[in-house]
């Protein structure tokens, strides 16, 4: 067995009590089948497409500019949103511009509806620009589709390994529970939550073993969503609002900025008082789906990546950075330094 598959079985055996049908029951799966079959029907399709967010950012800022690739499903695209400027693209390049002082290039290769199968033909794509930094939030269409956490998880883990390989820096924002969508009824909520949070502590574990990191998004910034979901959530209720993904854009731009190594000097070393440290894989994969905004990214120890009970992973949890104002993309280079030079 291979590290990767091992990794995966670890996180759905080891760490929820079993993974695939046998851990949910034949009719237990039956009854999430139909009734997620329900949900999708009462979530409906958008009226129309996401805004694009592929464009260049920090048109006074200068050169050369950072590539970034978002890739994934529709909570990457911005699903049910009217202007670029709200997008989770746009929100991140913004923010990276800002925060970094330099240009950025982001390429949105995301598509609605898309399951971590679809990677494979999201990263064909991406690989070409030679992205220094690759953003992946995926695995929620892949709970309500009933998609196997481990066949999931190897898909992800394959899309993870190839960006490494080219030299490119991943963080995967992991699948968020599904536990708080209003469209979901019972008993789907509760097995789409245990569902969605043994793929996202696999997803954390595949990751890291591809060198990658994640980021929690648990319950999609904590209690929020549960308390105020009409602001926090749009229209259909099952995809963030504005507001929404301006808070999750949030929450994964620190871990994007400390890939591209520029985290801030406080940030050099852990924090045990904040609750940081470095940890087995295993535990710290459980603790992260617990505490939305959770990091996690391979270390050594003693000049190891791996113990006794596996990998060694350094857990954080990044302060938020000041809010960058959103701004819409320009179409191409020549048309951002025409801007800058007339502004």
């Amino acid at each position: 067995m291979s590290k990767a598959a091992a990794a995966r079985k670890l996180a759905s055996a080891a760490l929820y009590g079993g993974g695939g049908v046998s851990a949910l029951g034949a009719g237990l799966y039956g009854v999430m089948v139909a009734e997620a079959k329900l949900a999708r029907k009462i979530i409906g399709q958008a009226d129309a497409e996401p805004p694009i967010s592929t464009g260049w950012y920090g048109r006074r800022r200068p050169g050369p500019a950072i590539r970034i690739a978002l890739l994934g499903d529709s909570s990457a695209a911005g699903y049910g949103l009217q202007r670029v400027e709200e997008t989770p693209g746009a929100l991140i390049a913004s923010g990276v511009s800002e925060h970094a002082d330099r240009r950025v290039y982001l390429r949105e290769f995301c598509v609605v509806g898309a399951r971590s199968s679809d990677l494979t033909a999201q990263i064909d794509r991406a690989l070409p620009i030679e992205p220094e930094v690759a953003v992946i939030l995926i695995g929620g269409n892949d709970v309500t589709h009933t998609v196997l956490p481990s066949h999931s998880v190897r898909h992800l883990s394959e899309g993870v390994r190839r960006l490494t390989a080219a030299g490119t820096k991943v963080v995967v924002g992991t699948c968020p529970d599904l536990g708080t969508i209003q469209p979901i009824a019972p008993p789907l909520r509760q097995v789409a939550r245990a569902w969605s949070r043994r793929l996202a502590a696999a997803q954390t574990i595949a990751v890291i073993e591809e060198n990658g990191r994640t980021v929690s998004l648990g319950d999609v910034l904590g209690p929020e969503f549960a308390a105020d979901p009409a602001v926090l959530f749009g229209p259909d209720q099952f995809h963030p609002s504005a507001e929404g993904y301006r808070a999750l854009a949030n929450v994964l731009l620190p871990s994007i900025l400390a890939a591209l190594d520029n985290a801030p000097a406080e940030e050099s070393a852990l924090e045990a008082y904040r609750g940081e440290g470095v940890l087995p894989v295993s535990r710290a994969a459980i603790q992260a789906v617990n505490a939305p905004g959770t990091e996690l990214g391979g270390t050594e120890v003693a000049g190891k990546r791996a113990g006794v009970r596996g990998l060694w992973v350094e857990l954080r949890h990044r302060r938020r950075r000041p809010q960058a104002t959103a701004e819409a993309p320009s179409a191409n280079e020549a048309d951002a330094d025409s801007e800058t030079a007339t502004s």
